[in-house]
């Protein structure tokens, strides 16, 4: 680039640039281990071009580019590389190989977190909708009890209502009587067993004891008509009882 400088300021420009460029090459790769020198090629490249026109600025000389060709390193450094790199080709399919292991057991684990959940979410649902059933059975259920209960009640304030009543009454407690040896090996007896009277008589009694108690929120329009209906009520009662008797 500068002729002066060419021929005065170095006696062989060549091969003070060959020497710089040597010198510049060992100390770059001294710089590097042994499995970065042929992948770091070009930075070399790059480093010693930057050196030399550093220091053949005042040569008069500039270089453009230079190239490493090749480079030889000794047999046994050779095969020590080699066998580096097949160690670091083993270590990483080894590293690999572990952490496909390593995923396939989180998505086993994974796969079975979310069946045991889906399984629990499943057995809720049925037990909601078991107990939502069951609650709208017993709801119907007392639902139709509390309508019969109200048209038995609605039945009783009729006329003779109290009479039909009594005979019901005594109709299943004669029923039930005749079933006490039947359905279980324990029998009760009264102590008239014959007496047919006595046990209707105990049976209305036990009603008219029911009828007579004072219920709360209750009109007082039931009772008086519960004791107009008396002396009807006894009749149809001693009608009964002749019909009774009689069979």
């Amino acid at each position: 680039m500068d002729p002066y400088k060419a021929s005065y300021g170095v006696e062989d420009p060549e091969y003070a640039v060959t020497q710089l460029a040597q010198t510049t090459m060992r100390s770059e790769l001294g710089k590097l281990s042994l499995d970065k020198v042929f992948r770091e090629r070009e930075s070399l490249n790059a480093s010693i071009v930057d050196a030399i026109n550093q220091a053949a600025d005042c040569w008069g000389i500039r270089c453009l580019r230079y190239e490493i060709k090749d480079i030889h390193v000794p047999p046994r450094v050779k095969e020590s590389m080699q066998m580096q790199v097949e160690a670091e080709r083993r270590k990483r399919a080894t590293v690999l190989e572990s952490e496909g292991t390593r995923e396939s057991a989180i998505n086993v684990a994974e796969g079975k977190k979310q069946a045991q959940i889906l399984a629990s979410e499943a057995e809720k649902a049925e037990q909601i909708n078991q107990a939502a059933g069951e609650a709208s059975a017993v709801l119907a259920k007392a639902k139709a009890k509390a309508e019969a209960i109200r048209i038995l009640a609605a039945a009783l304030t009729q006329h003779n209502g109290d009479a039909a009543a009594s005979l019901t009454v005594a109709e299943q407690y004669v029923s039930a009587f005749s079933k006490l040896a039947k359905d279980s090996n324990t029998v009760l007896l009264p102590s008239n067993p014959g007496d047919v009277t006595s046990m209707v008589a105990q049976a209305m009694g036990v009603y008219g004891a029911l009828t007579k108690a004072p219920v709360p929120g209750a009109q007082d329009s039931v009772p008086s008509r519960s004791s107009r209906n008396v002396q009807g009520t006894d009749a149809s009662l001693d009608e009964e009882l002749d019909r009774v008797k009689l069979s």
